[in-house]
């Protein structure tokens, strides 16, 4: 299954083990879900875990290699402007359209989440995206 986390939903794994952010994680890591990540996502990823969690360089190194370990770096090329009240919301979609992937998961309440799918892509929660799961998808 190919998926797209939102930055939101790494730096939860990260930073809350036993999240549920953290599950999907695992479940990647096993390889039971293939996850896309775009050089925006992990250029975001390390500016908020420095500037917001307040993790050391090396931390951050230590986050974000790891995220860049288990998933493929896609450059999107088609540029989206459906999001207007946050551009950088559209670069996620940007990710999750040309990876093809099936779920955008996404913590993202206001912009993201009410869209419900994008071109086919189901855009859900953590916690829809891991009931989902359990009901066999």
């Amino acid at each position: 299954m190919r998926i797209v986390l939102d930055t939101n939903v790494l730096i939860s794994a990260l930073a809350f083990p036993g999240s549920k952010p953290d599950q999907i994680l695992s479940r990647i890591r096993r390889r039971a879900s293939e996850l896309f990540i775009s050089p925006f996502i992990l250029s975001e990823l390390d500016r908020v875990l420095r500037e917001k969690f307040r993790f050391t360089n090396k931390e951050v190194d230590v986050r974000v290699n790891a995220i860049r370990a288990i998933a493929h770096v896609i450059t999107p090329i088609e540029r989206i402007t459906i999001v207007t009240a946050n551009d950088d919301d559209n670069r996620i979609l940007e990710c999750a359209a040309a990876a093809q992937a099936e779920f955008l998961v996404t913590g993202d309440k206001e912009h993201l989440l009410p869209l419900g799918s994008y071109h086919g892509i189901k855009i859900v929660s953590p916690a829809q995206y891991l009931d989902l799961l359990t009901q066999g998808i």
